[in-house]
C-alpha cells in the first residue's frame, strides 16, 4: 500500500487519516501533544471552589466531578457531513438537539432574546426589530425592501468582498447590527461582523437579496430552506466522544497513531517526502534513560498537514512562495467553565445562553463575549449533575473587538467568569455558589472566515497541487466549526489518491 503522512491529530487530522485508510492507504498520523483530538476534547470538573479551595457551599453539595467539552459542544445542521460520519462510527444514536429555548443577547443598553428566524442574527422578520430596538430601528430597517438589490451586496472600493458588517450596516442600520448581528459574529466566529466574509458564512445570501427583495427576506428563506430541527446538534456525552470514536476506527483499519511527536521539518525526496521528527525515546535507551526525545525520519508519497495555522505555515514555508501562505490574525480563546450549586438557575433565566455585544465591559463590566448555560442547553448535561447544580461556560478572546482577559491567571479568568455569570444570568452569585472551576486557553489563533480568505485558501492549494504530495486541511483553512472541517478533511482523502 502507499504511505501517507497526516501531521496533527485533532479531528481534522483523525478524518482525513481516517478516510486515507478507508482508500486503502497505509497512514501514519503523528501528534505532537500527548491526547488527539485537538480542541474537541474531554474537559472534567472535578469538586473544588474558586482558587482550587474546598467549596463553600453551604449545604454540602453532593457534586463529585462531570466531564464535559473542553472545546466544540455542537456541530452545524447546515449540511449533513458531521452527521453523516457519525453515522459510519455508529453514533447515529447518540445524536441529540439543544432545548428548544431562545438564546440571548446583552447590548450595552438592553437584554433581550434573539430573532429566532433568520440566519447569523439578521431578523427574519422587522416585528422583532420594533419590540427590541424600538420604532427608529424599525424604521430604518424597513428601507431594506425598497433599497436596490445593489446596496450593501456589492464589495466596497478595494475590498476583497463583502463582510457581514458591510451589508447588515447597507441594509438594516448600526442598531440591528450593533444589537443582533454582531454578538453573533462575536460569540460564534469569535470575530468582529465587519472582519466576516458573508459568502464563507451564510452562502447564498448576497443572491437571495436580489431574488427576495431584501435582506430580512432572504435571511428567511435561508433559514427556511436549512434542515428541519434545531441549526445544531450535539452527542450524548459530549462532542469529545467523536475524537474517541475516531481514533478506534481508525485504528482498526491499521492506521498507526503516534503521539507526543513533533515534525521538525518537511524534506523534499525523488519519490516523495521524508519527515523529521522527535518523539518519545524507545525503552531502554540512553534517550530513555535521560528523559530526552528521540529523532526520527519517515518517507512517504504523500504529506497531509492538519495542524494550526501557525505550525502549518512553518511546515510548508520552504515549500510554497510566502505570498500564499494565508495570513490569519493571531489570538486565543479562553473557556471558563463553572458548576454552581444554586436551584435559582433552575428556570433558565436566560435560556441557553447569551451572547455579548461590544460594549458591554464599559457599559457593565462584563468582558465575556459568551455564556452558555450548558445544563439548560443538553439534557444530558443537566442529568450528569445532581439537582439544583449548573454548568455554565463563559468565552473570552474576540478578533477586532473589546480585549480580553486571556493573559490572566487561571483564578482571575474564575473570578471574572462568576462575576460575568452573574451579571449576565440576572442572578447574583458568589463564591460560595462555585462546586467546581475550570480554565481552557486555545492560544493557537482563531480562525474564521475573513474577506479574502477562501481566494487566499484556493490559491495556496494550487500551488501545493503543483509541488505534488502536499496536501492541507484543518479550521484555519476550512473555515470555523465542525461541519466545515469535517467536509475539508473527508476530501482531503480523494485529493490524497486522486
Amino acid at each position: 500500500m502507499s504511505r501517507t503522512i497526516v501531521v496533527g491529530g485533532g479531528v481534522a487530522g483523525l478524518t482525513a487519516a481516517r478516510e486515507l485508510a478507508r482508500a486503502g492507504r497505509s497512514v501514519v498520523l503523528l501528534e505532537a501533544s500527548a491526547h488527539v483530538g485537538g480542541s474537541v476534547g474531554p474537559l472534567v470538573v472535578e469538586r473544588g471552589g474558586l482558587d482550587g479551595a474546598e467549596p463553600q457551599c453551604p449545604d454540602d453539595s453532593p457534586f463529585d466531578r462531570v466531564t464535559l467539552d473542553a472545546g466544540a459542544e455542537s456541530f452545524a445542521t447546515r449540511s449533513t457531513a458531521v452527521a453523516d460520519l457519525l453515522d459510519e462510527l455508529g453514533l447515529a444514536g447518540e445524536i441529540v438537539t439543544p432545548a428548544d429555548a431562545p438564546a440571548w443577547v446583552r447590548t450595552p443598553d438592553a437584554l433581550m432574546p434573539l430573532p429566532r428566524s433568520g440566519v447569523l442574527g439578521i431578523p427574519g422578520d422587522l416585528d422583532v426589530v420594533r419590540r427590541a430596538l424600538g420604532t427608529r430601528a424599525w424604521l430604518r430597517a424597513r428601507l431594506d425592501g425598497a433599497l436596490p438589490a445593489s446596496v450593501g451586496t456589492r464589495p466596497p472600493a478595494g475590498a476583497d468582498g463583502v463582510s457581514v458588517g458591510h451589508l447588515v450596516r447597507a441594509r438594516l442600520g448600526d442598531d440591528v447590527l450593533r444589537a443582533f448581528v454582531a454578538p453573533v459574529a462575536g460569540g460564534v466566529h469569535s470575530a468582529s461582523a465587519d472582519l466576516l466574509d458573508v459568502d464563507a458564512v451564510a452562502p447564498g445570501l448576497r443572491e437571495d437579496v436580489a431574488r427576495h427583495g431584501s435582506l430580512v427576506a432572504a435571511a428567511a428563506a435561508l433559514r427556511a430552506a436549512a434542515p428541519a430541527g434545531s441549526a445544531v446538534a450535539g452527542l450524548r456525552g459530549g462532542m469529545h466522544t467523536l475524537g474517541a470514536a475516531l481514533l478506534a476506527d481508525l485504528a482498526a483499519r491499521g492506521g498507526d497513531v503516534r503521539r507526543s511527536t513533533h515534525v521538525e521539518r518537511l524534506e523534499r525526496t525523488g519519490d516523495g517526502w521524508r519527515i523529521h521528527a522527535l518523539g518519545p525515546a524507545r525503552p531502554g535507551t540512553f534517550e530513555d534513560a535521560v528523559g530526552a526525545r528521540a529523532s526520527a525520519t519517515l518517507d512517504a508519497e504523500d504529506v497531509v498537514v492538519a495542524t494550526t495555522a501557525a505550525e502549518a505555515a512553518r511546515l510548508l514555508a520552504p515549500h510554497v512562495p510566502g505570498s500564499v501562505l494565508p495570513e490569519l490574525p493571531s489570538g486565543h480563546v479562553s473557556l471558563v467553565t463553572l458548576v454552581l450549586a444554586d436551584p435559582r438557575l433552575d428556570a433558565a433565566p436566560r435560556g441557553t445562553g447569551v451572547l455579548v455585544a461590544q460594549g458591554v465591559n464599559a457599559a457593565h463590566g462584563v468582558r465575556a463575549k459568551a455564556l452558555t448555560h450548558s445544563s439548560a442547553k443538553w439534557a444530558w448535561v443537566r442529568d450528569a449533575l445532581p439537582d439544583g447544580h449548573h454548568a455554565v461556560r463563559l468565552s473570552y478572546g474576540r478578533l477586532g473587538g473589546d480585549p480580553d482577559p486571556g493573559d490572566a491567571s487561571a483564578t482571575s479568568l474564575e473570578r471574572t467568569a462568576l462575576h460575568d455569570a452573574g451579571q449576565l444570568l440576572g442572578v447574583p452569585l458568589t463564591p460560595a455558589h462555585v462546586v467546581g472551576a475550570k480554565v481552557v486557553r486555545f492560544g493557537a489563533g482563531l480562525p474564521f472566515a475573513a474577506l479574502g480568505h477562501a481566494d487566499r485558501v484556493a490559491r495556496l492549494r494550487a500551488v501545493l497541487d503543483d509541488v505534488g504530495g502536499l496536501h492541507v486541511t484543518g479550521a484555519w483553512v476550512a473555515g470555523t466549526g465542525l461541519a466545515s472541517v469535517v467536509a475539508d478533511a473527508r476530501r482531503a482523502g480523494p485529493a490524497v489518491h486522486s
